[in-house]
């Protein structure tokens, strides 16, 4: 399979890059705000009402307040039910059968049902983002009123996941076949939109719905939702108490525990080097393993996540989520800081004093380059950075041997296989898996295993592979942070870069 996450790289990097700023509130310390309506700074204003367009990394709190989705995710990132009340697979995983509710109705009055169902699964399936998620799904039917068969190419542990991150919202058929929800949305979710007190890209207002089927999800009356890129704004605007839950930077923790918020964090995405050439068909050095280790050993990743990061995160040298099943706390460190081991694996290898080649930059990443300078210059390797715009580094970072990377990670094991090694992706566009016959058997081991504990043994085992191989240099693991006044809690999520509003609860 080949799911492509093209909204990666700025939704990641612009998280990271608020733990770079130095503190932003200069405010007296406020006595927070109420909690009978949430307010919450979101940092993004909303992609698109239309579910097929949506980018999942902040417009979860939008979409989350007008759709229901088929599928929803549990604080582990488990899928759970919600308009699907339970679903069965197949012996061999290529069928999925779904089984739906019957008390739901959108906007307009349709009622939600098998039909309806179907139309949207189509819908997301051929949408420009959404179908992503569907890319293994070959054809969608309706079996009864209230039953739904998906039918799989191929086998895909993480299709639940994906369709609980985000990529299940229902809306409205005759909005669909009208292309009417790029005006607005029309769902059958726990809050009705206020268009009438909302101003686009400033504030935007739900109200409860009534008699909703999930209402004690939810428990706020009023959702006001705030799209605040500027951060010095949005943490001023938590100590005046308009904000009572904030997307947060790091560098404000401090005088977040002196106003007692709560402070909730959560892995995001993973920051250092990725290795686009493995097989060293663009600049020979990388293809010797010796020479990627020998790059990870010379990185103070410590010191660039104190220095750049704020110490908002975890050194690791893995690449599935810490905290996961698969990441192996015991088996960290393997590349901790060594330049005179790193020296000697160069010369190994046959480049005691280094070798050249490009790298592209931009400004999101300036922050990281005088560490990168330094650590490649004290081994001999000279760069010659090309400097590019955001949107150009993403499109021509692949095409350059090594680049810096600000990834987002997934909170499903599997998905993190799919996504960070399988299959092309901007970010990973040689997978190269191969070339590596031993890689190449460890993931079939962990693609044919029963999803459960044998599938974790098997990525664990891969996970140790690909840390030994320095598939890539990672330097730390990112966390987002969220800070909320007493009485809100918000429980993170690694996958969504603000938790749907399912996530947000009183307490």
């Amino acid at each position: 399979m080949t799911r492509t996450r093209t909204a990666a790289l700025f939704a990641a990097a612009a998280a990271a890059l608020l733990a770079i700023a130095g503190c932003t509130g200069s405010g007296a310390a406020g006595a927070g705000a109420g909690t009978d309506e949430l307010k919450a700074g979101v940092f993004l204003d909303v992609t698109s009402w239309d579910p097929a367009n949506a980018d999942i990394g902040f417009d979860g709190p939008y979409l989350s307040a007008v759709y229901d989705p088929l599928v929803a995710l549990d604080k582990d990132a488990k899928p759970i039910p919600a308009l699907a009340k339970s679903w069965d697979w197949s012996a061999d995983r290529l069928t999925l059968t779904m089984h739906l509710r019957d008390d739901v109705a959108f906007d307009d009055g349709q009622k939600f049902d098998s039909a309806a169902a179907v139309e949207n699964l189509n819908h997301l399936k051929s949408g420009t983002r959404s179908g992503q998620a569907y890319i293994d799904v070959k054809s969608v039917e309706a079996t009864d009123a209230s039953t739904v068969v998906l039918h799989l190419s191929e086998r895909d542990d993480a299709l639940l996941y994906f369709m609980g991150l985000g990529r299940s919202w229902m809306a409205s058929p005759k909005a669909i076949k009208a292309n009417s929800l790029a005006n607005g949305p029309d769902g059958s979710g726990p809050y009705t939109f206020d268009k009438a007190s909302s101003q686009p890209q400033s504030q935007y207002v739900f109200k409860k719905r009534a008699k909703h089927w999930d209402s004690a999800t939810y428990p706020f009356p009023t959702v006001r939702l705030f799209p605040i890129t500027d951060q010095a704004a949005s943490f001023n605007a938590m100590l005046s108490g308009q904000l009572n839950v904030q997307f947060a930077n790091a560098a404000n923790l401090p005088k977040a525990q002196q106003n007692g918020w709560n402070v909730a964090k959560k892995p995001a995405s993973w920051v250092g080097v990725q290795f686009a050439d493995r097989t060293g068909s663009q600049v020979k050095a990388l293809g010797d393993q010796r020479v990627r280790q020998a790059i990870s050993y010379a990185f103070d990743a410590a010191g660039i996540l104190k220095a750049v990061g704020n110490d908002a995160g975890t050194v690791t040298d893995q690449l599935w989520p810490s905290g996961s099943q698969v990441y192996d706390p015991a088996g960290n460190g393997k590349y901790k800081t060594d330049l005179a081991k790193a020296k000697q694996l160069l010369a190994e290898a046959g480049y005691p004093n280094g070798f050249s080649l490009k790298m592209p930059m931009s400004t999101i990443f300036q922050a990281w380059q005088p560490a990168a300078e330094q650590t490649f210059g004290q081994l001999g390797i000279k760069v010659d950075w090309q400097n590019m715009s955001m949107p150009d580094y993403q499109k021509n970072a692949p095409t350059y041997p090594m680049f810096l990377a600000v990834i987002a990670m997934d909170g499903n094991d599997m998905a993190t296989l799919t996504d960070q090694v399988t299959s092309k992706q901007w970010y990973n566009p040689n997978p190269s898996v191969d070339a590596f016959p031993e890689v190449k058997a460890l993931v079939q081991k962990a693609e044919q295993a029963q999803p459960g504990p044998a599938q974790t043994a098997a990525l664990k085992e891969l996970n140790t592979k690909l840390v030994d191989l320095a598939w890539w240099n990672v330097w730390y693991q990112a966390d987002n942070l969220y800070f909320s006044v007493k009485g809100i809690t918000v429980t993170p999520i690694t996958g969504m870069m603000f938790p749907t509003l399912r996530f947000i609860q009183r307490g």
